[in-house]
């Protein structure tokens, strides 16, 4: 029987700075800590990362992370997307598996990780993963939440920011799935992304991960019970202060 090499598996957490809709975002306090601080702090309790590392374009955060004794690389201030910062990392920290947790999500468990990976521990010919976990059908109607629908063997059909699938006879009520903004990548996927322009369809619901969908590259996509707050309004700051406060202090990092 062959065995495989382990496949070395890298967490990058992209955070800049510069957020148009809440300014500073991930040096803000949650619980007396800055939100990138519970990100760090819940991502490195998951087992299957080798290496943890912030991606960072400001000077700001940067200095924070080596104050709090977090792995971290200074990267461009040009890039476009998370995406994109990940792919610069990937020139200087060499892995199998490039896993990209937004900086904006606290709430983010070690399970979403381990959830986030099984693909890629099931069949070595995953190039890309991400998460769903089911909402209501009000929530479906919400544009800042993004709709994934699925075929049966879990790969993404589509990304939207509108409420899909469209329910036309509105009986029985069809199930909607909120994508969760975690990615794992393979080297190769992550390469050919940064490598093709932007997609039309990326273009036109503003959704980077449309641009693998667009060129062919399937993206395989697992169920999770555990819904996230991301963090874009002071009114997510609050919400996601009262999580932490009702926490079990032992989680709460």
């Amino acid at each position: 029987m062959q065995h495989h090499a382990k496949r070395t598996i890298l967490g990058v957490i992209p955070a800049r700075l510069a957020s148009t809709r809440l300014s500073g975002k991930v040096l803000r306090p949650i619980c007396g800590r800055p939100m990138l601080h519970h990100v760090f702090a819940r991502a490195s309790r998951c087992e299957l990362l080798d290496d943890l590392v912030v991606a960072t374009d400001s000077k700001e955060v940067y200095d924070y992370c080596v104050v709090d004794q977090m792995k971290v690389c200074m990267t461009s201030d040009r890039h476009a997307s998370g995406t994109d910062r990940i792919h610069e990392v990937m020139q200087s920290l060499p892995a199998d598996i490039y896993v990209n947790i937004q900086g904006d999500e606290p709430m983010i468990r070690p399970a979403h990780l381990e959830v986030l990976l099984q693909p890629f521990l099931n069949d070595p010919s995953i190039q890309v993963s991400t998460l769903k976990t089911p909402i209501t059908a009000d929530e479906a109607h919400n544009p800042n939440c993004v709709k994934v629908v699925t075929a049966v063997d879990g790969r993404a059909l589509y990304f939207s920011r509108c409420a899909i699938p469209y329910n036309r006879d509105q009986t029985p009520e069809p199930r909607y799935f909120k994508h969760l903004g975690l990615y794992a990548y393979s080297r190769s996927a992550l390469d050919r992304f940064h490598r093709l322009s932007a997609s039309l369809l990326e273009q036109a619901e503003k959704l980077e991960q449309l641009r693998f969908l667009e060129h062919g590259i399937p993206i395989s996509v697992t169920e999770t019970p555990y819904d996230t707050i991301g963090v874009d309004t002071e009114d997510d700051l609050l919400r996601v202060e009262q999580y932490f406060r009702e926490l079990d202090p032992s989680d709460r990092v």
